[in-house]
Formats: structure tokens, C-alpha cells, sequence
């Protein structure tokens, strides 16, 4: 059985913005879309996004797997210029290429999730950079209640010789990772529409960083040892044990009650043509644009 602490008794009320009132009786939905290929996730990803409407949809929890294993590049990377795509095609390995920024992501044992809601969800003061931290609280308070000692990158002591930026997420380090003992786990991005903040990010439950470093034209030295997972870190549940405690660690951290949904028609819809018409064309995933 899995213990779930109390977070406020875990976390310090001083490094996270402070939560309004507000937001005590937030109901947000939670999807769990179970194991999709990588153009499905993308695809149902910015459905979500689009068809959310800040001033009358509940905010959103989606949690997903990716099957078969699969590349995600970053908004603005050149597919070419960061990837060995002889070897991608040689190995069938997918590309997809996300609506958010940041380094390459090779999805394979682990859980992703997005959150998409308005800035009136979240503490009036939140600045983009305080969104960004309060947003990712959940994962420090998911992987604390398994007696991990997760905390931000800015609050741990790291080598200086680590690049802030990398083409491979996993070997960049920027302020808001989160570090398990000094390794970096998973990686978070986020996207600002008018009106809506769109994050997504991945827990890793098997450390898989170096299969996918195999596919970057220029694989960054020595990384793997700053990276680590659950299973490294001597957590090995199987994922519907994980499902349960993501939740509470979410409705704690973000003072938010999540109630179980599905996309609705529209999404789905809207995710279907956005699947075939984008994300399932190299013309985006490998290039950037859809004409």
C-alpha cells in the first residue's frame, strides 16, 4: 500500500507561491487517456488546449503513456540538426514534434502529463516563472511521498559545468528541473496562449535516457549519471499503483478536487484532425510548419 503524506507538513509554505482561497474549491477534470502513439498525444494535447475556454471550462489534468517508445523535439529544434534521422528511420523509432519549447524527449516507461487552465485559476500574483514552479509542485510532492528528497534546481547544490540548455532535455538543467539527490528527473515545459497556460512534462518510471540519446547526432558526454528515475531511485510500482498517489499529490499541492473525465466529442474531433492534418506529417515534425 502506498503512504501519502500530508504535503503541507512536507513541503516548505516559503518556496512556493502562496495559494488564494480561491482556488481551495478549484474542481479541475482529470484524463487518463491511457497509452497512445506519439501523434494521438500530440494531437489530443493541443485539442485540449484549443478548445479550452479561460473563462468557462474547468482546467485540465491529463495524464498519458506513449506506445510504441518515441521522439518528442521542442517547438523551435531542427530535426536535422539535432537528430540522427538515419538512424531514427532505421530503427522505425517516431518523431513528433511538441507545441512546446525545449530539448529532444525520447517517451518510453513513463507517465506524461499535461495541465491546461486559465491564469485566474492560479494566485492572482503568479508570475510566468512562479506559475512554472507552482505548476510543477505536484512532482515534488509525488515523489516526496515515496520519502524521495525532490526538491527545485535552483534550491540544490549542482555542478556548475552543467549546461543550463542541451538538445537532449535530459542533460540541460535549468531553474525549475527537479532533482532527485542531485540527478535530474524528467523534464517540464510550458506554452502561454492568450488567456491559457498550457504545461506538460514527464514523470520517468524506468531510466531509459541512454536508448534514447543513441538517436541525437551529437550525443552530450557523460550525462547519464546526473539523470535518474523511480525504479533508480527504488520506487517499482506498476503504473495503476502510481495513478492514485499522482492525484493526491495534485490536489494537495495545487489545493484543487479533480473529478474523473474524458475528452468530450469536440476534443476528440478537433484531436482527430489535428492528428492526421499535423502531426502525422514530417512537414511539421520534422520541419516546423504545416504548409
Amino acid at each position: 500500500m502506498v503512504a501519502i503524506l500530508n504535503v503541507s507538513g512536507i513541503i516548505s509554505p516559503t518556496r512556493l507561491p502562496e495559494v488564494t482561497p480561491e482556488m481551495k474549491h478549484s474542481i479541475w477534470r482529470f484524463i487518463d487517456s491511457g497509452s497512445l502513439n506519439a501523434a494521438q498525444n500530440m494531437a489530443l494535447d493541443e485539442a485540449l488546449l484549443l478548445q479550452f475556454q479561460p473563462e468557462s471550462s474547468l482546467p485540465v489534468v491529463r495524464i498519458y503513456r506513449w506506445e510504441p517508445h518515441a521522439l518528442s523535439l521542442g517547438r523551435f529544434q531542427d530535426a536535422a540538426e539535432v537528430l540522427n534521422l538515419d538512424r531514427c528511420r532505421c530503427f522505425n523509432m517516431p518523431i513528433v514534434r511538441r507545441i512546446s519549447g525545449g530539448g529532444t524527449v525520447y517517451h518510453a516507461e513513463e507517465f506524461s502529463y499535461s495541465i491546461i487552465c486559465a491564469p485566474h485559476h492560479l494566485p492572482e500574483s503568479t508570475s510566468i516563472k512562479q506559475a512554472y514552479r507552482l505548476l510543477n509542485s505536484f512532482l515534488i510532492a509525488f515523489y516526496r511521498n515515496f520519502g524521495l528528497d525532490a526538491d527545485f534546481s535552483v534550491n540544490s547544490v549542482t555542478d556548475m559545468n552543467i549546461p543550463m540548455h542541451s538538445p537532449f532535455c535530459y542533460a540541460g538543467r535549468e531553474t525549475f528541473d527537479i532533482l532527485i539527490g542531485g540527478r535530474k528527473i524528467g523534464g517540464n515545459a510550458q506554452r502561454r496562449l492568450r488567456n491559457v497556460i498550457f504545461q506538460h512534462g514527464s514523470i520517468p518510471l524506468l531510466n531509459r535516457s541512454q536508448e534514447g540519446v543513441q538517436f541525437m547526432k551529437k550525443p552530450p558526454p557523460d550525462f547519464s549519471r546526473r539523470v535518474t528515475s523511480l525504479a533508480d531511485e527504488g520506487v517499482n510500482l506498476a503504473d495503476d499503483m502510481l495513478v492514485y498517489p499522482l492525484k493526491q499529490s495534485l490536489q494537495s499541492a495545487l489545493c484543487i478536487e479533480l473529478i474523473d473525465s474524458d475528452p468530450d466529442e469536440a476534443e476528440l474531433e478537433y484531436a482527430d484532425r489535428l492528428e492526421s492534418d499535423k502531426y502525422c506529417r514530417d512537414m511539421w515534425n520534422l520541419h516546423g510548419t504545416t504548409s
